[in-house]
């Protein structure tokens, strides 16, 4: 079989899985870069479905103790899912939006392999990776709003509450930003001064990626540390988008995260689903310093005249003004006011949405919304 149709089966089995595989001439040189033709061949029909070895090694027509020799090296690759259930080794193929924009940049390796994959990946993602998502109206991450950002005495929904959250994680791990770091790798790309090791993940999926070399165990207090440097460095929590064992904190950057570029480049109706807090203003006490503005992921705020300003205080007489549709409800803005002129309040009972309230539910959602093919678009 030639090279050419080993890798047109290969992207044909790739289309399958639930993303899909958007077309698109940026697509083929990533596929070569992250799959060797030996494991596009035999990746190639292997079940996304996790799958006992005992079932593989009929399916692959191999001993089980030299398969799982094989599954194992591409399992530390992050081609595929490995985990242990009911006593049975399992492995399942990860899509290629998980292998490549996910575990394909975690362990932050600085190595040839990945610096060869970072450039074809950066083409792909604005130029065919992302349009499956246009379609979708829950994004795969929800805005986590700062805690301490929240207006007081204020009733958090758990899954909206990062100590309630973390309080109910058994197992917590980081790994580099993905999104920064294929950016870092790419000498056509702006690189960021931002924190990079800053992608959590808890449970089930931290084991996966401890197991695999793609990320390093943390505890519980150093999970909290990063989360604060991150919201001090004007980075976005962002939660997985359901209720029910969310597994993934990340910390986006609006200069760098997929997610803003679908949203200001792409033109996207969302970036991250926003959470149900909206910036409060308080003009009285504000020095005009335009922080806030220059901090916002959304462009949502903009300095605007205010006549009654204190001239002491506020030299300029300018104070922000929140353009609400824009407002995501993360507190990046408010966590660094000096006067403390803004806080999170809770959005009116009317305006407040909540998200799936698990990720087969999320997913039942994309692909109704993907048959429909209308495209979501500011």
């Amino acid at each position: 079989m030639t090279e050419k149709k080993v890798y047109a089966d290969f992207m044909e089995w790739l289309s399958q899985s639930w993303y899909g595989l958007p077309e698109s001439e940026e697509l083929l040189p990533l596929i070569k870069a992250r799959f060797s033709e030996e494991e596009a061949s035999f990746l190639t029909g292997f079940p996304y479905r996790r799958t006992p070895i005992a079932e593989l090694a009929e399916l692959k027509k191999m001993e089980e103790k030299e398969l799982t020799e094989k599954l194992d090296a591409l399992a530390l690759k992050g081609l595929l899912w490995k985990d242990h259930k009911k006593g049975s080794l399992r492995y399942g193929l990860n899509d290629l939006f998980f292998s490549v924009y996910r575990s394909g940049f975690w362990p932050g390796r600085e190595d040839e392999y990945t610096a060869t994959m970072a450039p074809p990946a950066n083409r792909y993602l604005t130029n065919g990776a992302l349009d499956n998502f246009a379609m979708a109206e829950n994004k795969g991450l929800r805005t986590l709003p700062i805690r301490e950002t929240i207006m007081p005495n204020t009733t958090v929904k758990p899954y909206e509450d990062v100590v309630k959250l973390l309080d109910a994680f058994e197992y917590y791990t980081v790994s580099a930003c993905p999104c920064r770091f294929r950016k870092q790798l790419d000498p056509d790309s702006e690189t960021s001064k931002k924190p990079l090791e800053v992608c959590l993940h808890f449970d089930e999926l931290g084991h996966y990626i401890v197991e695999n070399n793609l990320g390093r165990e943390i505890t519980r207090e150093e999970t909290e540390q990063i989360l604060k440097k991150a919201a001090n460095a004007g980075l976005v929590h962002g939660l997985s988008n359901w209720q029910d064992k969310p597994d993934t904190i990340c910390n986006c950057d609006k200069d760098h995260c997929f997610m803003f570029e679908a949203y200001h480049d792409l033109n996207h109706h969302k970036s991250l689903d926003r959470s149900n807090f909206e910036v409060e203003t308080h003009p009285s006490t504000c020095k005009g310093c335009g922080l806030c503005v220059k901090r916002c992921p959304m462009e949502a705020l903009k300095l605007t005249e205010y006549p009654d300003a204190d001239q002491n205080l506020n030299k300029k007489g300018l104070t922000p003004l929140l353009t609400e549709d824009c407002c995501i409800g993360c507190g990046v803005c408010v966590v660094k006011c000096p006067t403390q002129s803004l806080i999170l309040k809770e959005k009116r009972e009317e305006d407040r949405t909540d998200p799936p309230q698990n990720a087969l539910d999320w997913t039942l959602r994309y692909l109704e919304a993907a048959k429909s093919g209308k495209k979501l678009l500011r």
